[in-house]
């Protein structure tokens, strides 16, 4: 008897899934624990595996909304395991080549006529889908060469290419528009910020950093440092690491409120924003405060690589404190950043262009860079946001403050 494999809960506030891609085909032969499809809710992306061997029979299609508890697929018991079926497959190409080469020859008798392959043209011929009578024979009395077979495939491979162009002609002006629908994850995104504007107070508080002391720092630095650590020293570490001194002296900045309580927290849960495939995500730097350089980069590197890979589980995307987003990445020169709720406040780094300034009566170019702070201003008061973000500066400017802690 199947087994019957249904959509696991995933999330207490998940109530379903978009079942977003099948890793096997309907009838394959699945070990136990091997990963069959990936399913996509509005948080993240998980992989749904087998629960035992067996041969999969898919109920689901692709792109459809499951509810958590629907059946999926099952596994029926029997069938042949992956190698086997690859030497099956492997075993019968020859056989194939045989049955469709063998009748060519027979009616020409022992001798090849003209648009008969030979065993070899007939084999590749037939392993690729090249029908014989398409192809133009260049050997004695037309037959069909090897090279000939190899390419009539190539002419094959083209040719769709080329239809494809004259089928799609580039037409000036054209006013063409395509739909898609909207994924969970980019559907909840929208809701949460519609929410956020709504529902905040949002205000933001700009300032500008000098990096040429932190780009010093790198450039003096970096080599040792990676030898040591085994991971490169970026920017995201030091702006961390300065959110967590400065949210000492600020403590509401890394609040939040809860219905009429406002909720104070002597840790610092740091989320970093980034661009997946499928949408931003946030995943969470836990206790940064107490981590040293070194192990922030190699956190940011670990969470940024599962982002990209859609392997985030929910867990490391739930209950930060406080958000660091980089629209600089992308060129951003300055923006709003909108906060990411129930948080109280996030901040935006931007590009780092030269630019000119006065440093002690006289005009320099230095490497600078525009910071934003958005906060909520029902628990934020103005001189709390910019002291802050004049605090970050600060400590951004003086990066031996970061170390002492001063």
């Amino acid at each position: 008897m199947g087994l019957e494999i249904k959509v696991p809960p995933v999330g207490e506030s998940i109530t379903e899934v978009v079942l977003s891609r099948w890793v096997k085909n309907d009838g394959d032969f699945v070990e136990m624990d091997e990963i069959i499809a990936e399913l996509e809710s509005d948080k993240a992306t998980f992989e749904l595996t087998a629960e035992k061997a067996g041969t999969l029979k898919i109920v689901a299609a692709e792109g459809v909304t499951l509810p958590i508890g629907a059946v999926v697929c099952s596994i029926e018991e029997g069938g042949a395991a992956a190698p086997a079926k690859e030497a099956t497959k492997t075993e019968a190409a020859p056989a194939v080549a045989d049955k469709v080469a063998a009748p060519v020859a027979e009616k020409a008798g022992d001798s090849y006529a003209s648009g008969t392959p030979s065993p070899a043209a007939g084999k590749i011929l037939a392993e690729k889908g090249v029908d014989a009578g398409a192809v133009k024979g260049t050997g004695v009395e037309g037959r069909i060469t090897k090279e000939d077979a190899i390419k009539a495939e190539a002419k094959k491979a083209e040719t769709p290419k080329a239809a494809s162009v004259s089928a799609t002609p580039v037409v000036a002006g054209a006013r063409n528009e395509r739909r898609e629908k909207m994924s969970p994850l980019r559907k909840t995104v929208a809701k949460r910020l519609v929410t956020v504007k709504n529902e905040t107070a949002m205000l933001t508080t700009f300032n500008e950093v000098n990096m040429k002391p932190i780009m010093d720092l790198r450039a003096k630095y970096k080599d040792q440092f990676k030898e040591k650590f085994g991971v490169g020293l970026g920017f995201m570490s030091f702006f961390t690491k300065a959110v967590c001194e400065a949210a000492k002296d600020f403590p509401a900045v890394n609040a939040r409120i809860e219905g009429e309580e406002v909720v104070y927290n002597d840790f610092v849960d740091v989320s970093i924003a980034v661009s997946a495939p499928k949408g931003l995500v946030v995943p969470i730097i836990r206790n940064a405060e107490s981590m040293t350089l070194a192990q922030i980069e190699k956190t940011v590197i670990e969470l940024a690589t599962k982002a990209r890979d859609s392997k985030l589980t929910i867990d490391e995307m739930t209950g930060g404190t406080f958000t660091i987003t980089n629209g600089g990445v992308f060129g951003s020169m300055m923006s709003t950043p909108i906060i990411n709720a129930p948080q109280s406040a996030i901040l935006g780094m931007h590009n780092i262009i030269e630019r000119p300034i006065a440093e002690n009566k006289e005009v320099v170019i230095r490497p600078m860079m525009y910071v934003a702070l958005s906060y909520d201003h029902r628990i934020i008061d103005g001189r709390e946001s910019v002291g802050f973000l004049v605090r970050v500066k600060q400590l951004l400017e003086d990066p031996a403050r970061l170390l002492l802690g001063v």
